[in-house]
């Protein structure tokens, strides 16, 4: 099907939205909210149709803003020479950069100037910092805490001197608030507030699991505050409070908070762009697989474009200069991500859609596009590494094709943030198989210098153990699909002679293994064990196909696609087929419980890190829009309640033969700790030597370096005891 719309797409869910103009008083839908239906259901009308109209759902409540305390004293003492320095936002001029370092031990809101290494923490609270972004009018810095390291996080605002410091979503006990774009401006930010669930409503503090839900739930158990479908699943959803709610907060509080749009039961939302009049937002929202982009005209709530976008970054588009062109990184109608240029009319309405840049096998990772529109950078995934471009894109409204292209050489493997600066140039967080990640400048010339800031290539790890650089492998599945994946040999390994191996399983399940610098593999190369990292299906990079291959049923292929990668290393020579290990984190974690009792005579031993072992049980206790997404990708608690018994490790713990040791973070609202601790009980209760470590301050990420340490060395030791 070509890639020519003249029409608005229909609409292929059933969720109620609601989107606003200027608010009145504070959390209160404008005017016409009242009488405007939130949105069509499945098979309905075309969006911005007022047919049928329905309801407004009852939005998030507006966020509140709290002022903070400023922060005191100097910077904290470096913990960690070997640290590392990514999410890059240059100020207006492109003269100072702020960042996320974690040079003293957990990673914080850093400032420093683009050459000179006197860089300076602005915020010194041990809540763990994951996303920046500094307003265009340059007098604000806004950035993403998580309290506690668990998954309810919140958005706050400092000064670029560090004074000024507020949360300005978030700041509600149970509540978890997302950062958005700024306006053009800069005079507001754009933030996602998720309405606290049933479940974790009533705590004291956000991350924190009811103490009802802390021990362990026997399988198909309903948790506390959850809601149930009358089929006996849990109902996803309004039922359980799961709305999403986007606003407009201005940090003077000159305004009050202006609702943009609200969604009930939503998997994900996320304002990607403004217009430089404003009139337009651009919105994705959706679970994983079926993401969507939604062109909104502020002013009177309609829907005037949407279009399936790709999954990844969440930074999905930007509107031109004038607003008469959308840029968008999208995979609709095709297997791998490209640049797609939509061309608008002044009331936001498709006039065609083309494609802009593509490459054939390789998709498009990131896309970064300057306030003034006339450049882009792209970063593309070969095969898990990045080739990164820069390329001129048409000002005078034609569908030619974009460039000149330039192409700088970059100093490591894998690029993860690109933030260009208007004047020219760009700053780039890069990772590489032999160092930490860092940020580097590229000039005008796309030259990359390293910033004083990053640690040095040399510092990557400590003295006498340099890192492994991993070599490709692609291996055949049995039923011929083809996997691809990254060997990591040990140092002074007999090259003749099989080794013991760890197989290593990324999370998502859409997440792809890359050649980057992992402390954890450098752990256990140093115990002189193998590594072997491979994407099984349903990882990213790879196809939309390869992606979308372990859905349903599918995800049984997945768990044999675990052995069938431990057979080939073996066929290799590569790996001893008597000292094979697993391990795994978050879907990984799912994934090797799975395999344990799938393949129990293949595997020695098996780390399972903050995985899923009964999806009964994940569904019932996990939060409503991370439900939303799993029921896409695993299937419905409710209308796939079979499928999901069958696919749990519970449900075949009888099979356990060997040893695991699980871990997970005692605030994770993702994957809740019970699935490990259920998964340990049946272990022990049957005869088979299991453990759990429980890591303290800690959510779905280990963020913190002394619990990061103390999981690489607890994994080790497990691994290295059975496998050695």
């Amino acid at each position: 099907m070509p890639l020519e719309h003249t029409e608005p797409l229909r609409r292929a869910h059933g969720t109620r939205r609601t989107a606003a103009g200027p608010a009145g008083p504070a959390g209160s839908p404008g005017p016409a909210d009242a009488s405007r239906a939130a949105g069509p259901a499945a098979e309905g009308p075309v969006p911005g149709s007022e047919a049928n109209p329905a309801p407004a759902p009852t939005p998030a409540p507006a966020p509140v803003p709290v002022r903070m305390p400023d922060h005191q004293g100097g910077d904290p003492p470096t913990l960690l020479t070997a640290h590392g320095c990514w999410y890059p936002s240059p100020d207006p001029a492109g003269a100072r950069v702020a960042f996320i370092c974690d040079r003293a031990g957990v990673p914080q809101l850093w400032s420093g100037p683009v050459r000179g290494a006197e860089a300076h923490v602005l915020d010194g609270d041990p809540d763990p910092v994951t996303e920046v972004s500094w307003s265009p009018d340059g007098r604000w810095i806004a950035y993403t805490s998580a309290p506690g390291g668990g998954e309810h996080t919140r958005v706050l605002v400092v000064r670029p001197d560090g004074t000024g410091r507020q949360v300005l979503a978030g700041a509600e006990p149970g509540s978890s608030a997302h950062l958005g774009c700024w306006t053009r401006d800069g005079t507001a930010l754009a933030v996602t507030v998720a309405q606290p669930s049933q479940v974790h409503a009533e705590h004291a503090g956000p991350g924190h699991l009811p103490p009802e839900a802390e021990g362990a739930s026997p399988a198909g158990a309903r948790a506390p505050g959850a809601a149930w479908s009358e089929d006996g699943g849990p109902a996803l959803g309004p039922a359980r409070g799961g709305g999403l709610a986007a606003y407009l907060v201005d940090p003077d509080a000159a305004t009050a908070p202006v609702l943009l749009f609200s969604e009930e039961g939503a998997a994900s939302l996320r304002v990607c762009d403004m217009s430089a009049d404003g009139r337009f937002a651009l919105v994705r929202r959706g679970p994983r697989g079926r993401r969507e982009v939604l062109l909104l005209d502020t002013a009177t709530g309609r829907t005037a474009f949407a279009l399936h976008v790709a999954d990844g970054d969440p930074w999905i588009g930007r509107f031109s200069a004038d607003t008469r062109t959308l840029w968008l990184r999208s995979d609709a109608e095709r297997e791998f991500a490209a640049l797609l240029r939509v061309r608008l009319d002044e009331d936001g309405n498709s006039r065609g859609l083309s494609v802009a840049a593509e490459r054939e096998g390789s998709g498009l990772d990131l896309l970064s596009v300057p306030d003034h529109g006339r450049w882009a950078v792209l970063a593309w995934n070969a095969h898990g590494a990045t080739e990164l471009e820069s390329a001129g894109l048409a000002l005078d409204g034609s569908d030619g094709g974009i460039g000149p292209y330039r192409h700088p050489a970059l100093p490591h493997e894998v690029v993860t943030r690109i933030a260009p600066v208007d004047r020219g140039g760009l700053f780039a967080a890069l990772s590489g198989s032999r160092r930490r990640p860092g940020i580097w400048e590229l000039d005008e010339a796309l030259v990359p210098t390293r910033t004083g800031w990053s640690a040095r290539d040399q510092d990557a790890v400590p003295p006498g153990r340099p890192p492994v650089r991993p070599v490709p492998l692609r291996c055949q599945a049995r039923d011929g699909l083809v996997l691809g994946g990254w060997y990591y040999r040990a140092p002074e390994q007999d090259p003749g002679r099989p080794a013991p191996c760890v197989i290593h399983l990324h999370g998502g399940p859409e997440e792809q293994e890359r050649p980057v610098f992992d402390p954890l593999y450098h752990e256990l190369l140093g115990r002189g064990l193998d590594v072997f990292a491979p994407d099984v299906r349903g990882s990213s990079g790879w196809g939309r196909s390869f992606v979308d291959a372990d859905l349903g049923h599918g995800r049984f292929a997945a768990i044999d696609d675990v052995a069938d990668c431990a057979a080939h290393v073996v066929s290799l020579g590569y790996a001893d087929p008597l000292r094979l290990g697993v391990m795994g984190r978050s879907y990984g974690g799912y994934l090797t419980m799975a395999s344990v009792v799938w393949h129990p005579d293949l595997f020695r031993a098996g780390v399972a890190v903050c995985g899923m072992s009964d999806f009964a049980t994940f569904f019932a206790g996990t939060e409503p829009w991370i439900a939303q997404s799993a029921a896409a990708k695993y299937g419905h608690p409710g209308r796939d309640r079979e499928l999901l018994r069958a696919l749990s490790p519970m449900s075949r713990i009888d099979q356990l033969r060997a040893p695991v040791l699980a871990v997970h973070g005692e605030h994770d609202t993702n994957v809740p700790p019970t699935e490990s601790e259920q998964f340990v009980r049946a272990a022990r209760d049957r005869g088979v030597s299991a453990r759990l470590l429980t890591l303290r301050n800690e959510g779905h990420e280990f963020l913190r370096a002394d619990n990061r340490r103390l999981y690489r060395r607890a994994a080790a030791d497990w691994l290295e005891r059975h496998l050695r």
